[in-house]
C-alpha cells in the first residue's frame, strides 16, 4: 500500500488541491475539474491504442532488425529513420516517450532517439502544412530547416556529453520498463 501512494503521490496531491480549490473558489474548482476531466477523457483515447502499438512493435520487430536499422553502427541511415518515425507520427508529444522507451530498448542509439522525439515535437507533416498555409512556405522551409540542423546537433552533443555510466544507467531503465 505503501508503495503505491509513493507511486502516486503527485496524483494524489493534485487531486487534494483540486478538492481543496473546490470548496475555497468554486468557480475556480469546477473549471480545475472540468479541464481535469477533458484532458483524462484525452488521455485515455489516445493511451490504450499507443501500448498496443507498443505491445505489437516489441514483439513483432526483432532486436537485431532494430539495432541494425538504428543501433551504434546505424550511420545516416539510423538518423534518417528516427527522423522519419518522428515526423510521420501521429499524437501528442507525451506518446513519444513510451515509444523512445522501446526505442532504446531494442538497441536504438541514444542520439537517433533524441532525433526520434525532436522530430516528433517540431517537424509533423500536419504542422508543417498549417505553417506553409497560415504563414508563407518561405517561413515554413526556414523553420523546417533550422529544427532540422538544431534536432541534430542537441542528438549529437547530447551523445557526446553522456558518459558511459549515463548512458548504461537509461538503456538499464528502459530495459526495466516492460518489468
Amino acid at each position: 500500500m505503501n508503495k503505491l501512494i509513493r507511486r502516486y503521490r503527485f496524483a494524489l496531491v493534485l487531486v487534494f488541491i483540486n478538492l481543496l480549490m473546490l470548496l475555497i473558489l468554486p468557480e475556480i474548482g469546477f473549471s480545475a475539474l472540468y479541464h481535469t476531466r477533458i484532458n483524462t477523457l484525452e488521455m485515455l483515447y489516445v493511451i490504450p491504442p499507443i501500448f498496443i502499438i507498443l505491445g505489437l512493435l516489441d514483439v513483432w520487430v526483432p532486436r537485431e532488425t532494430m539495432m541494425k536499422l538504428m543501433g551504434e553502427n546505424s550511420g545516416f541511415l539510423g538518423k534518417i529513420i528516427a527522423f522519419l518515425m518522428g515526423s510521420l507520427a501521429a499524437g501528442p508529444l507525451y506518446v513519444a516517450f513510451p515509444i523512445a522507451g522501446l526505442l532504446l530498448k531494442k538497441g536504438s542509439k541514444f542520439s537517433n532517439v533524441l532525433i526520434f522525439i525532436g522530430a516528433w515535437s517540431t517537424t509533423k507533416i500536419p504542422l508543417l502544412l498549417f505553417e506553409a498555409s497560415a504563414l508563407g512556405w518561405t517561413f515554413m522551409l526556414t523553420r523546417f530547416t533550422v529544427n532540422l540542423f538544431v534536432i541534430l546537433l542537441i542528438a549529437g552533443i547530447t551523445e557526446k556529453l553522456l558518459k558511459g555510466a549515463d548512458k548504461t544507467d537509461i538503456y538499464k531503465r528502459a530495459h526495466s520498463l516492460s518489468n
